[in-house]
C-alpha cells in the first residue's frame, strides 16, 4: 500500500515572515499535528507543537528564526507513491507527526500519523500492547513544577509523563499540548508589564494544575487495534500501561509512535533499527550503526533481538564548533529490554560510548553470556510475533 490514497491536501500554511504570536495561537486554536512553513509559496519546512514549546523565539520574531537550518531538525519529505511502511519509518526516524507529501517535485500535501495508523488498523489485530509498549516511563508528581516536566520532555524526546500522587499512584498524565496550551493562554492574559518574572512564576506553576485527569489506560494483552482505536477515537496520542488487576500502577505507555515503529518491523535476516533525529548523523552511516549493533548481539547467546531504537538528542554546548550529543541505544529482546546512553562530541562518539554502556547492560541482562562461537547465527526473524 502507498499513501496516494491517504495523504491530504488540506493543510495549514503560514509564509516564513508570520509572526511567531500568531502561529502560536494557530495551535491553541486548531491544535493542528503541524504547521507548513512556505518561503514566497516555495516549501521551506514544518513548524510542530513541540518545536514550539522548546524554543524561546519571542511572539514578535518571524517564523523564519525557528526555520533555520540551525534552529530546527528538517522535516522528512515524503513522495505521494511512497509505501506506507517506509512512510511510517521517515515519521519516526524524524520524530514526527507530519510530513509534506510532493508530486513531481511540488508540493502537493502532507501526510499524518493518524492517516497511516487508520489504513493499517484492521492489520493491527495480531499485535499486542506487550508487543510494542515502551516500560518503566518516566514519572513526575502533582507537585512537580511545569519546569520540570518540560525539562524530562526535552531530556528523554517524549511527549507525554505520568503524573503519580503522593501515594505513589497514576493520579493524570502531562503531555506537551498540555503545557503549549497553558504557557500560551497564560501569555496571553498578562500584560507587558506583568512580564516580569513570568516565565519563572510559570516554570513553578505545579503539574496538578494542568494534568489532564482520569487517565485512559489499557493492559498488556489488549491489541494493538483495540489500543489505537482508543487514541484516535479520543484524539490521544499514547496511553497509560497498567495491570488488569490495578489501574492505578503505571507500567508503562503505548504512543501512536511504538505503533507506527511496529510498522516498520520486517521478516528479513538483519536488525531492525529505527533512528530518531537521524538527520544528525556525522561521520557515522546508518549501515555503521546496524553492523555496529549486530555485531554486540552476535556475541551472546540466546539474544534475539525484534527492534533497536537510537535517538540522538544535541546539546548547545559545543567543541570546536561540534555540538555535545547524548545518544541512547534501546533494544527490544526475548530477554526483555536493555538499553545504553552516552553523549560525546559529534554523533558518532556519542554512539561509541552508548554502544560500549550497551554491551555492558545486555552482558548483565539475566545472565546471558559471551559465546563467540555462535557469532552471526543468533539473530532470528525479525516481527515473530
Amino acid at each position: 500500500m502507498d499513501i496516494a490514497d491517504i495523504a491530504t491536501t488540506e493543510f495549514i500554511e503560514v509564509d516564513v515572515g508570520t509572526r511567531m504570536g500568531k502561529v502560536r495561537s494557530m495551535f491553541e486554536d486548531g491544535n493542528p499535528k503541524g504547521i507548513i512553513v512556505t518561503n514566497d509559496g516555495d516549501y521551506e519546512g514544518v513548524i510542530s507543537e513541540r518545536e514550539i514549546l522548546q524554543s524561546h523565539v519571542e511572539d514578535d520574531a518571524k517564523v523564519a528564526a525557528l526555520t533555520k537550518p540551525s534552529r530546527s531538525t528538517p522535516s522528512p519529505k515524503v513522495d505521494r507513491q511512497e509505501d506506507v511502511r517506509e512512510t511510517a519509518r521517515v515519521l519516526v526516524e524524524s520524530n514526527a507527526k507530519v510530513a509534506p507529501v510532493f508530486e513531481n517535485g511540488d508540493l502537493w500535501g502532507v501526510i499524518t500519523d493518524d492517516a497511516i495508523l487508520e489504513a493499517v488498523l484492521e492489520n493491527l489485530d495480531a499485535l499486542t500492547v506487550e508487543d510494542i509498549y515502551t516500560a518503566d516511563p518516566v514519572t513526575v508528581t502533582e507537585d512537580d513544577g511545569v519546569g520540570k516536566a518540560i525539562n524530562l520532555l526535552r531530556e528523554h524526546g517524549i511527549s507525554r509523563l505520568p503524573v503519580m500522587n503522593e501515594n505513589g499512584y497514576l493520579s493524570g498524565v502531562v503531555t506537551t499540548h498540555d503545557i503549549a496550551d497553558f504557557v500560551i493562554r497564560e501569555n496571553h492574559t498578562t500584560t507587558t508589564g506583568d512580564r516580569v518574572g513570568d516565565s519563572d512564576r510559570l516554570l513553578d506553576v505545579p503539574i496538578y494544575d494542568i494534568m489532564t485527569s482520569p487517565v485512559e489506560t489499557t493492559t498488556l494483552d489488549t491489541t494493538a487495534e483495540v489500543a489505537v482505536e482508543t487514541m484516535l477515537d479520543n484524539d490521544y496520542a499514547g496511553l497509560m500501561v497498567t495491570p488488569e488487576d490495578d489501574d492505578r500502577v503505571v507500567i508503562g505507555v503505548i504512543t501512536k509512535t511504538d505503533v507506527l515503529r511496529a510498522l516498520t518491523f520486517t521478516e528479513e535476516e538483519h536488525m531492525d533499527v529505527q533512528i530518531t533525529n537521524i538527520s544528525m548523523l556525522d561521520t557515522i552511516t546508518r549501515e555503521g550503526i546496524v553492523e555496529s549493533i549486530e555485531d554486540v548481539v552476535d556475541k551472546y547467546q540466546d539474544m534475539q533481538v525484534m527492534h533497536a531504537h537510537v535517538r540522538f538528542k544535541e546539546h548547545q554546548e559545543r567543541l570546536r564548533g561540534t555540538p555535545l550529543v547524548q545518544c541512547q541505544i534501546r533494544l527490544r529482546t526475548n530477554k526483555g529490554q536493555v538499553a545504553g546512553t552516552g553523549e560525546g562530541y559529534g554523533s558518532e562518539n556519542a554512539f561509541r560510548v552508548a554502544l560500549d554502556k550497551l554491551e555492558r547492560n545486555v552482558l548483565e541482562l539475566k545472565g546471558v553470556t559471551s559465546d563467540e562461537e555462535y557469532r552471526g547465527q543468533l539473530l532470528r526473524k525479525l516481527n515473530e510475533l
